[in-house]
């Protein structure tokens, strides 16, 4: 579980307060200052900055032959990125909306996923996949989905979900510097959201963080759910409920020890997520939690989109589909109600 603080005293800088976008461009930047077979893909990343302002500065610093603009291709693209990492490079792709990821489902499930294992472990595959994920940019339904769990089930691939902008920075290193294909879902929606972080921290793959202690229920969020996860929890506290609230962080691997240990603590357990429950992280972890048999105070519950719509394109109605602080602390308030028979 990373550790939050200011990096003083293990040899990082102290914590500098910076957005969402610049978290994740900073990221960008060290791991392209510090090793040169770091490259960037994808369509318009080096257009004025890229579609959303992440890439800033990266083409005037690096040149044309390490910030690449693609056709709009992304099966092509992501397959010319598993011959780059074959080759020695470290290519970081970017995905202009995360609901396009389909469209190189070929290339993530049958190439990436699987090249290593097929090549006895001869070949390493490095390459990052960035997508730009969830709603409430008033993109329509075909530009707004997070798209976090539609390959949480595929071995070979690691899957990250930015919830702050420490996540970012740090899950965009991590996921630069391993040596298997990792998916890192940022929301569009926080790109504007400011928080501390520390350059040249690293997050551990597979681990959670715990970004507000309690006891009395869990919360587990991904992505935009968090800061709406962390409003809930101050809320509540005006209710007398104190709700511990955990960054899930990663998908693939699951961080299930952090949650379990929570539980056990709380005895009640709240998932939040921007997508829809079944097939979703969410239902994945109330099963692992149920096949171990862990005795909770009430029956898990979670807040998440509705599975009979789509994301609108209609403003009230994004924000009407889009889970809410009221939602989340309503449903926590009924947890606290509820006694398990």
């Amino acid at each position: 579980m990373s550790t939050p603080g200011n990096g003083q005293g293990n040899g990082l800088p102290a914590a500098v307060e910076v957005t969402y976008r610049e978290a994740v461009n900073l990221a960008l930047l060290d791991a392209m200052d510090e090793d040169p077979s770091v490259l960037l893909i994808g369509e318009d990343v080096g257009s004025d900055g890229g579609v959303f302002k992440t890439n800033m500065g990266l083409l005037e610093r690096f040149g044309a032959g390490r910030v690449l603009n693609t056709p709009i291709a992304e099966n092509a693209f992501t397959s010319a990125a598993l011959g780059m990492a074959l080759m020695g490079l470290r290519p970081i792709v970017e995905f202009m909306f995360a609901d396009f990821l389909p469209t190189a489902a070929d290339a993530i499930v049958n190439q990436l996923a699987k090249y290593r294992y097929m090549s006895g472990g001869q070949f390493a595959v490095p390459v990052t996949v960035r997508a730009v994920s969830g709603g409430t940019g008033r993109f329509g339904t075909q530009h707004s989905a997070t798209g976090e769990s539609w390959f949480m089930g595929q071995p070979g691939l690691k899957i990250a979900v930015a919830g702050t902008p420490a996540a970012a920075y740090e899950l965009v290193r991590a996921a630069i510097l391993d040596d298997n294909p990792v998916i890192v879902h940022e929301h569009k929606g926080m790109y504007g959201r400011k928080g501390p972080i520390v350059r040249g921290r690293v997050g551990r793959v597979g681990a959670a963080e715990v970004l507000r202690p309690g006891t009395d229920v869990t919360i587990v969020a991904s992505l935009l759910m968090v800061g709406r996860a962390l409003a809930a929890a101050d809320e509540l506290a005006t209710n007398g409920v104190s709700a511990e609230v955990i960054d899930l962080r990663w998908v693939r691997p699951l961080d299930l020890p952090a949650i379990r240990t929570s539980v056990a603590k709380t005895g009640r357990l709240l998932v939040v997520e921007e997508q829809v429950h079944p097939g979703g992280w969410g239902a994945s972890v109330i099963s692992a939690l149920a096949r171990d048999g862990i005795a909770l105070r009430a029956a898990p519950d979670a807040v998440s989109l509705r599975d009979d719509l789509l994301v609108p394109y209609s403003p009230p109605l994004e924000d009407a589909v889009i889970p809410t602080n009221d939602r989340i602390v309503g449903a926590a308030l009924t947890l606290m109600r509820k006694i398990r028979a």
